[in-house]
Formats: C-alpha cells, structure tokens, sequence
C-alpha cells in the first residue's frame, strides 16, 4: 500500500476509533416504533410503551449520562415503562445506583422489570453464576425503588375497565426461564405483551400467544464495522440484532440498550425506545 493511501486508512480508522470510543456510546436516541394489535381494547386506544434495556450500572457510564436518559424518557411520556434487564454490570457494589435510578422512573401504568444475564451474574449460555444471589439483591433493588418485577409472571393492565397482559420472563441463560408458568391461564383473546431479556427466548413461545416481545441483551452487538458487520455477535445473535422482526408469528423488538460494559459504539447509537401499541386498522 503506498504511503499515502496508508496515512489515509490510518487516519480514517483513528478517527473512527475515537469517535466510537468518545462520542457514540453515550449519544442518546430515542425511537419510535408503532405496533397493530389484534384485539386490542377500545379503552386503551394508544399505548405508550418506553423500553429501557442494559443499563450496566457502574462506574464505566458517566452519571450525567443517566441523567440524560430519565429526561429522554419523561419527555416521551409513556403509560407505562418496561425494563428489560442487565441493571447491574457486575457485582453488589452498584445496586444503590439502581435503585436511586429506576425510583426516578414514573409512568401512570407503572414500571415493570425482568431481570438480564447480568443481573444472574451470569455471562454465558452455560449459565455458572459467579454470584449465585445477585438476581435476589437486584429484584430487591428495583421492588424498593417502585418497579414491578416479573419473574415468571404475568399482570393485567387495565384501563377504563378493559385490560391487557404483560408478561416477564427470567433470563434465558440463567435456566430460570418458565414460560409455561410464566403464560399459563392466560385468555386467547386478549392482548399479551411479554418482557424477556435475550430475544432467543421468542423460540419457546410458539404455543402462546404474544404479541409483542421486548428484549435487549445484544446492544445491537455494539460495533457494525464497515464492510464486516456485527463483528461482536455470533450467527444467532445477528439475525435478532438490534430493531423489529417477526417471528413465529410474534412481533420482536430487540433494544440497543442504553449502557455499555466496553466503552465502544460504532453506527450503533444507544436507545431509548417508544413502542405505540393499537388496534389493527
């Protein structure tokens, strides 16, 4: 390569390296995603859902950064907010953060939670935890700061006597995951919406129903390189990367996140994200 062709390549990477590092990973956007509904209740008309994933409480992300994604939020004015785990990083020594955050969270629906791999300290499919307690101190966290935590377990939502399901679901890979439990009773013939943090678990909901799942886990895989892609995720995370699919039937959005473990986002900008759920016109 001849040398300025060679100055260039490191100059354009350099600067891409600095962006990713310095800028992007607290560049907050907020999405609007807008979702039909079959059976949806007259009384409810628009739903206002603010999906808040990957927090990763800890000393990597800047407070004033916190404090941009809870006006984010509030400016988006949700019925209701959905948080879909990974509040913790790693360890007990962040759960105060948690909790001071999510108690600053308010929608007039309520706030509802399901825990993240992280939460179980668990940081693979193998699911060894290396705080097997972690999860109790977590759900604790978010119960004193207002959150509803559904860990296998579903709620009505109502509204004007008219009501909605939701639904959470435990991590995937902590191996607490129940869907049966988690769906069981519920009418065919009102409107779900399920809570769970790894978008693979939309596999073992084939026999219920669901008609929107919120997840996040991936970050969107942090890194979308030019000409190599989501160089972060293997096969199976990049084909529920980061946005809305359809699948088995079921409507899936999968968060970004707002937080980071690795301080490094390229074109794949943090979240806060706006789901309108409504009737199917």
């Amino acid at each position: 390569m001849p040398h300025r062709q060679l100055a260039e390549w490191l100059g354009r990477n350099w600067a891409r390296f600095s962006y990713a590092r310095h800028v992007e990973p607290i560049w907050l956007e907020r999405t609007e995603t807008h979702i039909g509904v079959a059976d949806w209740p007259a009384a409810f008309g628009e739903l206002r859902i603010v999906q808040l994933s990957d927090l990763h409480c800890g000393n990597q992300i800047p407070a004033s950064y916190f404090e941009e994604v809870l006006t984010a939020t509030r400016e988006a004015t949700p019925d209701l907010i959905a948080l879909t785990g990974d509040f913790i990083h790693k360890g007990f020594r962040h759960l105060d953060q948690v909790r001071q955050l999510v108690s600053r969270m308010q929608a007039p629906l309520g706030v509802y939670a399901v825990l993240g791999n992280h939460d179980f300290s668990v940081r693979n499919a193998l699911g060894w935890r290396r705080h097997p307690k972690l999860h109790l101190a977590v759900s604790e966290a978010l119960s004193t700061a207002g959150a509803t935590v559904l860990r296998n377990a579903h709620v009505p939502i109502q509204r004007n006597g008219e009501s909605i399901y939701l639904c959470g679901l435990d991590d995937l890979w902590s191996r607490e995951c129940d869907p049966e439990k988690g769906l069981a009773g519920l009418p065919s013939n009102v409107p779900c919406v399920v809570l769970a943090h790894n978008p693979q678990t939309i596999h073992l909901l084939k026999m219920h129903r669901c008609d929107l799942m919120l997840s996040g886990h991936t970050h969107g895989g942090q890194i979308d390189w030019p000409g190599l892609g989501r160089i972060t995720l293997g096969r199976n995370a990049r084909r529920f990367a980061a946005g809305l699919y359809r699948e088995d039937g079921h409507w899936l959005y999968v968060s970004r996140g707002v937080g980071f473990g690795l301080r490094f986002r390229f074109r794949v900008r943090p979240e806060v994200a706006l789901l309108t759920l409504s009737g199917i016109e």
